[in-house]
């Protein structure tokens, strides 16, 4: 914390306002605390304030010392944009001073991205990194290397050979920018899809057409991409709240949602909570029913972006993907299970026509005619390069062996939080995951309601985390992306009930689960011992009305 100093003279009544705003994550504690431009030495004058020419030469004033024998080392970092340049040895260690106070991202079980790379893969992101894939006529190797891969998702997800795959040498779909990109297209492409058709049904123009307001049904479950579709694209939440029980979507409960306002369903191959799938097949009948009674044209978008590099490789899970004729596109996250790096996702198309047509936008002016789907353009192609390496280096095999060892991990831990019992022989957690097959490796537990904690699973994830583990602690409960408000998660349980989450990635291995389980023990151990202070806490935050923070 910055130690305390003199009033800023900004703040005084005859001083003019304030027009800079303080960030919050800054060290100082007022803007008139920041050092000057650069270290002093030896007392000497602190030089030119920002806007002046630097009278003196850099290389004058940084000799080569070490970073740590360096002036620079024993200074704070100033705020001002650097008047010269310094040594890069200088540099890189300034900057991984930042990466050493994160948390190691190995111990992370709140997480879904890989964090766990080969040099040689390493080596490849650093080669896309110098690629900007969204110019296609300048990089068409590159590009070709995105469209070999976007056509091996196409292939692990059994999307039909499209009429225009042989006019474009690829399915219908993109690299993107995560999953968040590709679902927010995905999304657009369903409202286009549904305008068109709705201003033909009703007899309207597109103008009279775009002042309905349309709806997207999906499950409470929504990861944040879909917050951020329904706030900027002007399409209506439709939700369906499954029962604690599932967590998965009541494909009757989407029949009972579906109107002509409707311009499609979310299912979520995999939910960021517990990890269950909904049941896309059952989806699917409801709204074949749905159309041939009606006269819709009702279909599927698949988020899969935990699930979409893990139920391909599980032995007798029931169709999902392109299998099913409602179903209109799929996005996944790459850099989950997909094991690529972060910043990487994918969404494809069943087809060009009256899908992905509707968000393609034609780009010619850096010397050749391509086609951009994305929201993105200039990027770099690191996250493309590094998937289609894993693809080859792993393979179909490689995958599946990949889940095997997750999903068995995930099992152990599982029956570990079971096993665990308190003196009165109850136990601690109750189980809320899916099980051991047909879901993400992921294990889902609350406290025993049974049992009248102090604590709850929130104040468990943060004593963890002193243990050097990350645990995703919850309240039940999401934000209405229209209203902001507060809302249970479940039909049958109340917003504030906690819970919390650890995601198996390929990193955590048996031996690395049995530290975290024994974590767990000592944590709780802990808790019970002084949990009359956590009740206490918890009463005074109730009566100030403050509510708890819920983390991501």
């Amino acid at each position: 914390r910055a130690r305390p100093g003199p009033p800023c003279p900004m703040s005084s009544p005859a001083s003019p306002p304030r027009l800079l705003k303080r960030a919050r994550t800054s060290r100082y504690k007022d803007w008139a605390e920041r050092p000057p431009s650069f270290p002093l030495e030896n007392g000497a004058d602190p030089g030119p304030k920002p806007g002046d020419a630097d009278p003196r030469g850099a290389q004058d004033r940084w000799p080569k010392y070490t970073y740590y024998a360096s002036p620079w080392a024993a200074k704070p970092l100033s705020p001002w944009f650097p008047p010269d340049g310094r040594p890069a040895e200088h540099c890189k260690a300034r900057v991984q001073e930042y990466q050493l106070l994160d948390f190691n991202p190995q111990l992370n079980t709140s997480s879904y991205v890989n964090v766990v790379f080969e040099p040689q893969e390493e080596d490849v992101a650093q080669l896309g990194m110098r690629v900007n894939i969204a110019d296609a006529a300048i990089y068409p190797g590159s590009f070709r290397l995105h469209n070999d891969t976007l056509n091996m998702v196409a292939d692990l997800w059994h999307c039909p050979k499209p009429p225009s795959f042989d006019q474009y040498g690829c399915y219908a779909g993109a690299g993107t920018v995560g999953s968040t990109e590709a679902c927010l297209l995905a999304g657009l492409a369903l409202k286009f899809r549904w305008r068109a058709w709705y201003a033909q049904r009703k007899g309207l123009s597109e103008a009279e057409a775009r002042r309905v307001y349309p709806n997207l049904i999906i499950s409470t479950q929504f990861q944040a991409c879909w917050e951020k579709f329904f706030k900027y694209f002007d399409v209506e939440p439709n939700f369906v709240t499954p029962s604690v029980g599932s967590f998965a979507m009541d494909p009757e409960a989407v029949r009972r949602a579906a109107n002509e306002e409707t311009i499609g369903v979310v299912c979520i191959l995999g939910n960021h909570y517990g990890g269950q799938y909904d049941p896309v097949g059952k989806v699917h009948e409801v709204l074949a029913s749905l159309n041939r009674e009606n006269g819709w044209q009702l279909g599927i978008h698949v988020d899969a972006a935990s699930g979409g590099f893990v139920a391909p490789f599980q032995a007798g899970l029931a169709p999902w993907d392109f299998r099913l004729g409602t179903v209109l596109s799929i996005s996944a996250s790459g850099h989950k299970f997909g094991e690529s790096c972060c910043g990487t996702g994918w969404v494809i198309w069943r087809d060009r026509a009256d899908l992905a047509e509707h968000v393609v936008v034609e780009v010619s002016y850096l010397g050749g005619n391509a086609e951009s789907y994305t929201l993105n353009f200039s990027r770099p192609a690191s996250g493309l390069y590094v998937q289609l390496y894993k693809f080859l280096r792993l393979g179909r095999e490689g995958y599946s062996q990949l889940c095997r060892n997750q999903m068995a991990t995930a099992a152990w831990i599982r029956r570990a939080l079971q096993g665990m019992k308190r003196e009165d022989d109850r136990a601690v957690f109750k189980i809320l995951d899916a099980g051991d097959e047909h879901c993400l490796p992921v294990v889902t537990v609350m406290l025993n309601p049974e049992v009248p904690y102090p604590y709850d699973a929130i104040d468990l994830q943060h004593v963890l985390s002193e243990r050097h583990w990350y645990v995703s602690g919850y309240k039940m409960q999401y934000t209405d992306p229209l209203s902001g408000e507060a809302k249970p998660l479940f039909n049958d349980m109340p917003a504030s009930t906690t819970m919390f989450r650890i995601v198996v990635k390929s990193n955590l291995t048996r031996a690395l689960a049995a530290d975290l389980v024994n974590g767990i023990h000592e944590s709780v151990a802990l808790l019970d011992k002084v949990g009359a202070g956590y009740a206490q806490m918890h009463q005074l935050e109730n009566r100030k009305g403050q509510g708890r923070a819920v983390p991501c």
